[in-house]
């Protein structure tokens, strides 16, 4: 498999998506971003008018199908695309056993990004 991922270093392949989202620290009040991709391991948001720190530990919600998941994970990198918008990597901590097989199907069977 990793010949197949030559000059990729993604543990799992990326599945591209274009949703809105809510997060949030965990234990306050939700805000709205849009999703970007998403993988077994985490996802990858757009957010905009927030501060967001690498280690911040986030509740986020999201749809895959037609079921909302809430899973909770860590900011491993933040990138400030311009003075307001802030491109966010987190790793799930939290997620149920049941969305994370299925991410796991979904993300085997489409292109890496």
């Amino acid at each position: 498999m990793a010949e197949d991922r030559a000059g990729n270093r993604r543990k799992y392949a990326r599945v591209a998506t274009d949703q809105v989202i809510s997060f949030a620290p965990v234990e306050a009040r939700d805000l709205l971003a849009v999703s970007r991709d998403i993988s077994p391991g985490g996802i990858r948001f757009e957010a905009v008018g927030c501060e967001i720190d690498l280690g911040d530990v986030l509740r986020v919600t999201f749809n895959i199908g037609d079921q909302t998941v809430v899973a909770v994970g860590q900011v491993i990198w933040a990138t400030e695309t311009d003075p307001i918008t802030t491109d966010v990597g987190i790793e799930f901590l939290e997620i149920d056993p049941e969305i994370l097989e299925l991410l796991e199907e979904v993300s085997s069977t489409a292109n890496l990004l």
